[in-house]
């Protein structure tokens, strides 16, 4: 009787866990697409490129400028800066 309920404890207490960190980053992920926020954010991501495993090429829009930079393991690096 009690081994029954030790391991349904094993096999439960995980599973119940696990969905609920599974549903807080679902949460976090979707957030932002909900509709009806407002957007104020000052930088946005217009596209990026992967260059190889390690390299990506990021084009960002902030305050009226279009920036190219180079992100990497070692940091990211600003490649160019236009005017929008």
């Amino acid at each position: 009787m009690m081994w029954s309920y030790v391991l349904k404890l094993i096999v439960l207490l995980p599973l119940v866990c696990g969905l609920m960190i599974g549903s807080l980053y679902l949460w976090r992920r979707l957030e932002a697409r909900m509709p009806g926020k407002a957007p104020t954010r000052m930088i946005s991501v217009k596209e990026t490129m992967m260059i190889s495993p390690g390299l990506r090429l990021a084009v960002l829009d902030f305050d009226g400028k279009r920036l190219l930079v180079s992100v990497g393991r070692g940091g990211v690096t600003l490649v160019d800066k236009v005017d929008a």
